[in-house]
């Protein structure tokens, strides 16, 4: 027996788009649901979302229905991640919230919309967790919650079936949309035996498909490979120009620092230069006035022991003293002095 893979835009809403008790199911395996929360009955509705206002942008989602409590949940399977597919997620989920008031109502009446979304891509690269669910909840504790908005992100290519042990149905399902593809030829006997997933696997055989749906079914592959390749050719462009203007910022980012170290370094082997230079500038100009000063005091200190003798002399003689002091140049007092010591 030959299959489809049940990830294709076909195949996901035959399996999923008209079959209660299957969506039920899934639903429950996959939504973080309590067990009072558990889904019982459900209504499809239409998967185009009509905006209220005119000229509003109209949406299509692949599965949308309402339980009898009037919560809404929105089912996607998407192949490519982006920030774009995001942000249509919390678009429709708005819009579903939004749609539900009605003129003269409450807003306590407003019943939770849940958004489940199947991705077979990896988007969350630092976590090895693929289940990721959000609510809006306080910046500082999250038991403080404003109901009305829940997103499940479901990343397919990280599962496997050992990392979840005590959700049986979760697992299940998973490995439903993960193990099956056009390559299979023989289904788990633990699929089959659940009724709703063995419904589904029958749901997958190629025989129970038109030539026009076979068609239709590879033109979809075809389109997804197209879209990888694209984004795989943005994402290498991207790589490319980062880098580019990497490196040019890189560059001036160390010319800058360099130019930076470079000047402080200069500034410093400067001043050590100039210290050492002035020093021994310092040294020589110092030695040259001692040694003038010295040499002039020493021919003053000369001049003055040759005066001195001069005037012992003429004293010995008997001279005069005023006649003494104006050929020696010495005071009075000097002359008193050289008196007493002879």
């Amino acid at each position: 027996m030959k299959y489809l893979d049940p990830k294709a835009d076909l195949t996901f809403k035959k399996i999923f788009g008209n079959h209660p008790k299957r969506l039920i199911s899934l639903l429950n395996a996959l939504l973080p649901l309590s067990e009072e929360e558990q889904i019982h009955e459900i209504e499809y509705l239409p998967t185009e979302l009509v905006p209220q206002l005119e000229g509003g942008k109209n949406t299509i989602v692949d599965v949308l229905c309402t339980d009898v409590r009037g919560r809404k949940f929105c089912v996607e399977m998407q192949m490519e991640w982006s920030d774009a597919f995001q942000q249509r997620v919390l678009f429709n989920a708005s819009k579903l919230y939004v749609s539900q008031a009605k003129k003269g109502g409450k807003y306590s009446e407003l019943q939770p919309v849940y958004s489940l979304n199947l991705i077979n891509d990896i988007f969350a690269h630092d976590t090895p967790d693929f289940i990721h669910n959000y609510r809006i909840v306080h910046d500082k504790d999250s038991n403080k919650v404003i109901e009305g908005l829940h997103f499940t992100f479901i990343e397919l290519p990280k599962f496997t079936p050992h990392s979840i042990a005590d959700k049986r149905m979760m697992v299940l399902w998973l490995r439903f949309l993960t193990e099956i593809n056009s390559n299979t030829k023989d289904i788990p006997a633990d699929l089959l035996n659940d009724p709703e997933i063995g419904k589904a696997v029958e749901d997958l055989e190629v025989s129970g498909f038109t030539d026009a749906e076979l068609r239709a079914y590879d033109k979809f592959w075809d389109s997804v490979s197209v879209e990888r390749t694209l984004l795989d050719d943005r994402y290498q462009k991207g790589m490319e120009e980062g880098m580019e203007k990497g490196r040019a910022e890189g560059i001036e980012e160390g010319r800058a620092e360099g130019m930076e170290k470079g000047r402080a370094e200069g500034m410093e082997k400067g001043r050590a230069e100039g210290i050492e230079e002035g020093r021994a500038e310092g040294m020589e100009k110092g030695r040259a006035e001692g040694m003038e000063k010295g040499r002039t005091e020493g021919i003053e200190e000369g001049m003055s022991q040759r005066s001195l003798e001069i005037a012992r002399k003429m004293l010995a003689h008997g001279m005069d003293e005023t006649s003494i002091m104006d050929m020696t140049g010495l005071t009075a007092e000097e002359i008193k002095l050289l008196k007493a010591e002879m």
